[in-house]
């Protein structure tokens, strides 16, 4: 897996550098959380869950524990399909994690200022990129999962299926009921 590390950032930056044209005419700037809380599931894969399982270990004592308590929350929530703010959202409208935020944040972006009656704009080539870099994505994280990231982060702190998954093996019989329940996607199958 830690070879695969350096090809999620090439992914990441080859979007970026597409993109960047339409971005950066974009309205989201630090504290716009409309994403975060809003418009939809926060989704990424097992890879990049991996990366974000590191630098919550990273994080002081205090603020794990109390992130674990927003995880297992944001779980119950997504279980009733009630929406509920991303768990890595600070007070401050910040993210946590943005250095290793997911895929689905990062191609993220909206032409003017969001709300609930006026939801994000974003342009189709930029869409169309998002697409590929997915696809990118999947195919990198071949032997892992989609899905969304408090339910990927509740998989990888399994330890069967973390030292399944860090083997390079693939197992999905093991996560089948779950991922059914979760809205978790085998990645082998996206391709």
């Amino acid at each position: 897996m830690e070879k695969k590390i350096p090809e999620l950032a090439k992914i990441y930056s080859s979007f970026a550098q597409g993109t960047k044209v339409y971005t950066d005419q974009g309205a989201c700037q630090k504290g716009c959380s409309f994403c975060c809380t809003d418009a939809g599931s926060i989704d990424t894969t097992s890879l990049e869950g991996l990366q974000i399982q590191r630098a919550i270990k990273a994080l002081p004592r205090a603020r794990q524990t109390s992130l674990n308590k927003a995880l297992a929350k944001n779980i119950r929530k997504r279980e009733k399909r009630e929406t509920h703010p991303c768990p890595f959202l600070l007070k401050n409208r910040a993210c946590m994690i943005y250095p290793v935020r997911p895929f689905a944040c990062r191609r993220i972006y909206s032409n003017h200022v969001c709300t609930r009656e006026n939801p994000p704009q974003v342009n189709r080539q930029v869409m169309d990129m998002a697409t590929q870099s997915i696809r990118a994505l999947q195919q990198l994280d071949d032997t892992g999962y989609s899905g969304h990231i408090s339910f990927v982060l509740h998989m990888l702190d399994t330890p069967a299926f973390l030292e399944t998954y860090l083997a390079g093996e693939f197992k999905p019989e093991a996560i089948m009921r779950f991922g059914k329940s979760h809205g978790i996607i085998i990645n082998k199958m996206m391709i």
